[in-house]
């Protein structure tokens, strides 16, 4: 009876272990006990949309327990028309936002830094954080007030620091501001690094008190300098070596490899009704494998495959391992995908964490987003992805484009995805 006992506590604990080591691979939705007609209904929405010119082109990936149960491309990569394929690269933008929160935190593992450390201990420049008061919409000069407490680093992960977002921020004010200052906003080809843009931006004003409001912010490009700072390591140098080669994401950089520039698509714009490449605005589209190379985003740099970013969120789904390899621990993974903001994120579905957003309670009972801590966060150039820990799926969906009315296929992969549940 013993020995029966032995054997099945050495049984469960081998299960368990190979739980937290889920690497990705191909299966039969079955097998993840996933219904295939109604993944079947998945493939024919997107098909749908690509033959009705809502969009130019997507990949789409959905796995469930370490298993990927669809993974299609359709549609054109560019105005040529050159068919898209599944492992076509793509400008993830925002994405990237979760990879550096992730770096950020792994460093906080090792006892550099505490949380709630002010950014200035690390970056001086920052000094004490004044707030805009007075705005001259004729010359764009201003005047500021000081700040009741100052920018911490969870404040910066949080999107509560009072930080704009320079070309894309919602007040006309800060987006000249930005701009006057020469803050680099988003992507670049010009020659300029992380660090001359961050110290720019440090002495500017901010939106509001540091921890009073939610605004959508630079404070990942702050964070990826910061790591440059903390580690020593060029950031995209730590990303590459203690992230991306860990877990097999050879196809995720800042700028891509001469191999690798045939994979990346293009930036589309509905024009006429037809599909053409995206121009120059205020930057290149071609920054991934054009320029200096120089200017590593923290909050929108990266590039990557919808296999890669699923490798990362199975990361999460693991618990912070993958494959032996382990990123972060349990109990940190379970910080990053706690609520870090209060109600200040705004909506009773969705609070925001770490590194992601979060579907609360009501979220989860309003249907359609998943569990409550179900995590996910989208692109500027229109990818998304999400993460359900409790049913352990993982949605990802690629497309590239701007200006995209009529587009429904966002809300409706990821609503769709929940009712192939089949256990």
């Amino acid at each position: 009876m013993k020995k029966i006992l032995i054997l099945i506590l050495l049984f469960s604990t081998t299960n368990f272990y190979a739980q937290q080591t889920t690497i990705l691979k191909v299966t039969s939705p079955a097998e993840a006990n996933i219904s295939q007609e109604r993944i079947d209904r998945i493939d024919a929405m997107l098909k749908n949309a690509v033959t009705e010119n809502q969009i130019p082109g997507v990949v789409a990936l959905i796995a469930r327990n370490g298993k990927i149960v669809y993974h299609n491309a359709y549609g054109t990569s560019n105005e040529k028309g050159d068919k898209l394929d599944k492992n076509t690269i793509f400008r993830i933008a925002s994405q990237t936002k979760a990879i550096t929160s992730t770096a950020v935190m792994m460093l906080w593992e090792e006892g550099k830094f505490k949380l709630d450390d002010p950014i200035s201990k690390y970056i001086p420049e920052f000094g004490e954080a004044k707030i805009l008061d007075t705005f001259n919409e004729a010359d764009g000069s201003y005047t500021t007030k000081p700040a009741e407490s100052q920018i911490t680093i969870r404040h910066l992960l949080t999107h509560t620091s009072g930080l704009g977002y320079g070309v894309i921020d919602g007040d006309k004010r800060f987006q000249t501001i930005y701009k006057k200052a020469g803050v680099t906003d988003l992507f670049t080809t010009e020659k300029i690094t992380i660090e001359e843009s961050v110290k720019k931006l440090a002495k500017l004003p901010l939106h509001h008190d540091p921890g009073t409001a939610y605004v959508y912010s630079e404070g990942l490009d702050v964070l990826g300098y910061f790591i440059e700072v903390v580690s020593g390591l060029p950031f995209d140098e730590f990303l590459r070596t203690r992230i991306f080669d860990p877990l097999g994401m050879d196809d995720t950089w800042f700028y891509l490899p001469k191999d690798k520039h045939n994979r990346l698509v293009n930036i589309q714009f509905k024009k006429d009704g037809n599909w053409k490449n995206f121009p120059t605005t205020f930057y290149n589209p071609d920054y991934p494998k054009k320029g200096a190379k120089s200017f590593f985003s923290g909050g929108a740099g990266l590039s990557s495959t919808a296999k890669d970013y699923a490798t990362f969120l199975q990361m999460y789904l693991n618990n912070g391992e993958l494959n032996g390899t382990r990123i972060l621990s349990r109990t940190t993974v379970q910080s990053i995908l706690s609520n870090q903001s209060g109600d200040l994120f705004g909506g009773e579905a969705k609070d925001y964490g770490l590194a992601f957003g979060l579907v609360t309670k009501r979220g989860q009972d309003i249907g359609g987003m998943g569990s409550e801590g179900t995590f996910d966060w989208g692109g500027y150039f229109n990818t998304q992805y999400f993460a359900d820990p409790k049913e352990n799926v993982i949605g990802i969906l690629m497309k590239q484009m701007r200006d995209t009315p009529g587009d429904e296929t966002g809300w409706k992969f990821r609503q769709m995805i929940f009712t192939t549940i089949n256990d």
